[in-house]
């Protein structure tokens, strides 16, 4: 039996394998390493966020500073982009040498173990036990597309995070829904493609991450003091304080989830995006039908009028939103004793959900300990946090366990 299993191979599930490793703790971590980057994402992106908060994470800091550096890759803390290849290549370094015994298959169904712990069934192979389970997925199964488009048959409607190229799309009316970064990412590598995009957003006006200043004075970083998620005293507590952020009332937790650091795409993507295909903004969506083959999409606008939008092809660039039940290898069973707000989990101050031993990091831990979770910074708190509650934990149960017998009474 391992002592702990990690299901998830991102920046989350990485940095705690390689955190509990450093610490002596025996650990298993499944899933193909950075999957959802790899394959979910526009080819040829360019992060949002920066390089000082691009890392994953192990006490000796290999950090994605000195992996370019090693690999002559131009690179500087907020000055420059980082290219999406860039950070994939990077933390594939970093499992390479952190967790090398990673074990790329997937999990399809966990469970109880009669005595105690956890049973974990891969896609091929034996099952696994271990004594307890770190769920780290990330996004991967939480892809959300509002429901007025549900009607669409499937050729006509995909989400963002389904598409790495976009040539299949080329000479073709597609529209994008939503004003965030994927949705930008993907309007912008449609558009080079040879698509004829339009891209919908209900915002009034497309938010883009504000450009870095070249060199801050001591009362800009005062004023606005520089961190992970940018500048701003709001983002320095959700960067340095996620443990305060958990003794905020759930309500006001969530709220503070949901509306900051909300859809914001990149400060380097507007010059592939704005005076290069028609932007409709203040338009919310309230009907899409199938017409003659094609899909039309009509919109409530900020003015008060309505307007119809013919397209072949719709892509559904809106976000992701926490929901246990689309996580497919937890079974009516385990959800059953998940204590929940809406789906989502409620988690102690160590990431421990109301089913001991089954813990949750990353995206399904932001409304516990803010909106940090939700992006790969949050590894910088969430690795070394968990680590070392892990292996008390485990210190605790080998001391209260009793000691083997070596054989019966001297004579």
């Amino acid at each position: 039996m391992a002592s702990v299993a990690i299901i998830g191979a991102g920046p989350y599930g990485l940095s705690l394998a390689a955190h509990l490793r450093a610490a002596g703790v025996d650990c298993r971590i499944f899933g193909r390493p950075m999957a959802t980057w790899r394959d979910r994402m526009p080819a040829g992106m360019l992060l949002k966020s920066d390089g000082c908060a691009s890392n994953l994470y192990e006490p000796g800091g290999f950090t994605l500073r000195r992996y370019c550096a090693r690999h002559g890759i131009a690179y500087d803390d907020r000055q420059l982009p980082v290219p999406l290849q860039a950070f994939v290549d990077y933390a594939l370094a970093f499992q390479k040498e952190f967790v090398p015994d990673l074990d790329t298959r997937e999990i399809v169904r966990l469970e109880r173990a009669a005595g105690g712990g956890f049973v974990l069934h891969p896609s091929r192979g034996q099952p696994v036990t271990a004594d307890k389970v770190v769920v780290a997925v990330g996004v991967s199964h939480f892809q959300h597309v509002p429901p007025l488009f549900a009607a669409l048959p499937r050729e006509a409607l995909t989400h963002s995070s389904e598409h790495t190229g976009f040539a299949p799309f080329a000479g073709r009316d597609v529209l994008v829904v939503g004003g965030g970064a994927s949705a930008l990412d993907t309007a912008a590598a449609l558009h080079r493609a040879g698509s004829r995009v339009v891209l919908m957003s209900r915002r009034k006006f497309i938010d883009y991450i504000t450009p870095p200043q070249p060199e801050l004075t001591l009362l800009d970083r005062i004023a606005r003091p520089p961190t992970d998620l940018g500048p701003g005293w709001r983002h320095l507590f959700c960067t340095e304080m996620p443990l305060a952020f958990h003794f905020l009332p759930a309500r006001l937790r969530r709220e503070i989830v949901r509306r900051h650091l909300g859809p914001q795409p990149g400060w380097s993507i507007r010059a592939e995006t704005e005076g290069h295909f028609p932007f409709v903004l203040g338009a919310t969506p309230v009907g899409a039908r199938m017409n003659d083959g094609r899909v039309s999409v009509t919109a409530a606008m900020a003015d008060g009028s309505s307007r119809t939008l013919a397209c072949d092809h719709v892509i559904a660039a809106t976000g992701y939103k926490v929901d246990l039940r689309r996580i497919p290898f937890l079974g009516p069973e385990l959800l059953a004793g998940i204590r929940a707000n809406d789906h989502v989990p409620r988690l102690s101050l160590h990431f421990e959900s109301s089913l001991g031993g089954l813990y949750f990091t990353g995206l399904a831990a932001a409304e516990s300990f803010g909106p940090v979770l939700r992006f790969a910074c949050g590894a910088k708190f969430a690795a070394p946090h968990l680590s070392r509650h892990l292996a008390r934990e485990l210190r605790v149960r080998d001391a209260a366990e009793p000691a083997p017998t070596t054989g019966g009474p001297r004579s």
